[in-house]
């Protein structure tokens, strides 16, 4: 004899406390969900267009300066404090969250050509035209207190850049040559050259602290330990690097920008190729940052915009532009990697949202849970041809749109003479160069 009884265990279905959630039973069968995936194909598209209606980057405008804006600085310490020096030789202090200036002064006469806040917050160091190094206390001067300067060097020739090493009371400024110095001290403890006219950008590895990389006059980037009495090796390219910068996550990457209007990330081990080329500008591309996670970077170029790059992306994933905003000379990324700062020559300085369509303010946790479902939605659709033509798609400047019609015209018809001349010649006489490889002339040890 058979017999059926209905067993329930009340652990299934009873709450341990009134503070924990209802257990909601889901079968997850896909045979009884049979329109999920085109319910969520929905949801990720109208997400996507519902990105780009919100996509509105620009914040605040920095305005006070009286000539271009050369060069930036970020507090160590401090999210709400930037730095900014002009063509003019002045130096101002910013409050970003009231959007303020909070003190100027006059630094130097000439060009401000680099500035460095100290590793602890407490100083700031600036470079000028007129040969000169001053280091400044980050505090305004008290009521009857003179504006000047707490240490000044006097060098014999012209810095071009400057950085601070993070751990120690040590820095670095290049010109003629690459000198390291002591703060105590007002002569270089170490100086390196290496048959190079000019430096135009030296900078810390912010992991490896010994290490430093500079920009030299001679289409090189030269690498360089502290340590050592000489440097370590260079690699030498078809055009000028203006500037570079470190990861901050990964020791061993750097990223320069070029004058042939592309980024290169190179792998400081092996320097024969890069890892990736970043194309997009359409100028030379005079300035970048990191943002503190390390996966993505910020590009200032000639042509009046700023490009968003992933770290190993060859493309970039956001153009911001303004009518106003002419060349960008400078750009920072902030700590707390949400904000992006410009400054260019039109003596503005722009503050950006680093996510376009991010809400700003504080978000309720049902938007939260919301945005993070719509981001797994957008991961899980992107490579879809409709969304990926929205989340792509970028209004530019109607410069800039014919500037990369015409360079995509003229490389396709470089690509067509060079495999009609391999057609036309001995098997294996005309090699295929990649693209990494096309941009490195040399490596020197």
């Amino acid at each position: 004899m058979k017999v059926k009884v209905l067993s329930r265990n009340p652990d299934d279905y009873v709450r341990e406390t009134k503070h924990d959630i209802q257990r909601v039973p889901r079968n997850y069968d896909p045979a009884l969900h049979p329109f999920e995936v085109s319910r969520e194909y929905t949801r990720a598209l109208n997400a996507t267009k519902l990105e780009r209606v919100f996509a509105k980057p620009f914040l605040a405008s920095l305005d006070g300066h009286r000539d271009g804006v050369n060069c930036m600085a970020k507090h160590t310490t401090s999210l709400s404090t930037l730095l900014s020096g002009s063509c003019d030789g002045e130096v101002k202090v910013w409050n970003l969250t009231k959007h303020e200036c909070v003190r100027t002064l006059q630094a130097h006469e000439g060009f401000v050509r680099g500035m460095v806040v100290r590793y602890c917050g407490t100083s700031f160091f600036t470079v000028g035209d007129d040969k000169t190094i001053k280091q400044w206390k980050m505090e305004a001067p008290g009521y009857g207190e003179e504006e000047e300067p707490l240490n000044t060097i006097l060098g014999k020739t012209v810095f071009t850049g400057l950085d601070h090493h993070q751990k120690e009371a040590v820095f670095a400024t290049c010109g003629q040559q690459v000198d390291i110095w002591d703060e105590q001290r007002s002569s270089p403890i170490r100086s390196f050259t290496w048959g190079v006219d000019s430096f135009s950008a030296v900078r810390f590895n912010p992991v490896e602290t010994e290490l430093l990389a500079s920009c030299a006059s001679d289409r090189s980037i030269v690498l360089y330990d502290m340590r050592e009495s000489a440097p370590l090796k260079k690699v030498i390219m078809t055009m000028r690097s203006n500037t570079l910068c470190w990861n901050p996550m990964e020791a061993y990457y750097f990223t320069c920008s070029n004058e042939d209007y592309n980024l290169y990330t190179y792998d400081m081990r092996y320097l024969k190729r890069p890892l990736t080329v970043h194309m997009d500008h359409v100028s030379a591309v005079l300035d970048l940052d990191y943002s503190p996670t390390g996966k993505e970077f910020v590009s200032a170029s000639f042509d009046k915009t700023i490009r968003i790059f992933p770290k190993d992306g060859g493309h970039s994933r956001e153009v911001y532009h303004t009518k106003r905003m002419q060349h960008v000379i400078c750009v920072k990324w902030s700590s707390d990697s949400k904000y992006i700062l410009s400054g260019s020559d039109e003596m503005n300085i722009r503050l950006w949202k680093a996510n376009a369509a991010e809400k700003l303010g504080v978000l309720a946790p049902r938007e939260k849970q919301a945005r993070n479902y719509n981001q797994k939605l957008k991961e899980k659709f992107q490579h879809h041809p409709q969304i990926r033509r929205i989340a792509h798609h970028r209004h530019l400047p109607k410069n800039i749109y014919h500037q990369r019609k015409e360079q995509r015209i003229m490389k396709e018809a470089r690509q067509r003479k060079e495999r009609n001349v391999r057609k036309h010649s001995k098997p294996g006489s005309v090699p295929v160069v990649s693209e990494k490889e096309k941009h490195v002339v040399t490596v020197v040890k």
